[in-house]
């Protein structure tokens, strides 16, 4: 690290869990993050502040009107821009020394396998479970840690699934495959600072990841009601005949 690198992550090196070691680590570390949304933003706002040194960004869509209440990485003049070239801009404002690598697509199949197996943690910050279940079939093929959160009206939920480590669950494991589609904002609404609040716990956990710090959340679903402001933790097992990760 040079010494503007060790003054502006200063805060960050002065806590014995980080230091010069742990910050070194989240410059060295490549996430990739699925979604551009309400969660992707201040996951990816944040990682790139802490100086996570690589963010691939994947999502197909463009910045509309109604996303401007929770999708903090846009403003009112990226309208029509595509998301993530509008969270490039926001990104590189924030840290103009980390590399991102934006990526308008939807990513799947073959292509989603490449970057999976090259990252060192995954962001699920997708809206539909079709995405999430071929997110979570890639992470536990290459053993690669994913960081799943979900936001819909006033409730949010997050977990950390670590494949082939601590008898960790996977995704499959807690959700069946066959889940509602209609389970998004479009149709339900959101409450705009619960995706604020858990995009931005998913970037502490996969920076948890990246140092091997603390206690992630592998194992446990974090579940959070807004209205009443309270938190609940299920404790989250392993499903022996998972048709993902189960071993029978």
């Amino acid at each position: 690290m040079n010494d503007q690198q060790l003054l502006r992550y200063s805060r960050q090196i002065m806590l014995p869990q980080v230091d010069i070691a742990g910050q070194q680590k989240l410059l060295e570390a490549r996430t990739l993050i699925v979604g551009a949304g309400g969660l992707g933003s201040p996951a990816a706002m944040y990682l790139a502040a802490a100086g996570v040194g690589q963010i691939t960004l994947y999502d197909d869509d463009q910045v509309d009107l109604t996303n401007l209440q929770r999708q903090i990485a846009h403003d009112t003049t990226d309208i029509g821009l595509d998301k993530v070239i509008s969270t490039l801009n926001t990104l590189k404002k924030i840290n103009p020394d980390i590399r991102v690598l934006p990526h308008k697509a939807c990513l799947a199949d073959e292509l989603l396998d490449q970057e999976v197996a090259v990252a060192d943690v995954v962001l699920d910050c997708s809206d539909n479970f079709k995405t999430r279940f071929a997110i979570n079939r890639a992470c536990v093929k290459y053993g690669i840690p994913l960081v799943s959160g979900a936001a819909i009206r006033f409730e949010g939920q997050i977990s950390v699934f670590t494949p082939g480590r601590n008898n960790s669950p996977c995704y499959n494991c807690l959700y069946q495959s066959d889940g509602e589609e209609l389970q998004n904002c479009a149709r339900n609404g959101v409450i705009a600072p619960i995706t604020g609040i858990v995009g931005s716990m998913q970037a502490l956990e996969a920076m948890k990841v990246i140092m091997g710090i603390g206690a992630t959340l592998t194992g446990r679903l974090l579940i959070l009601d807004g209205l009443s402001m309270e938190w609940q933790t299920l404790r989250l097992k392993k499903n022996p005949v998972c048709p993902t990760c189960g071993t029978t």
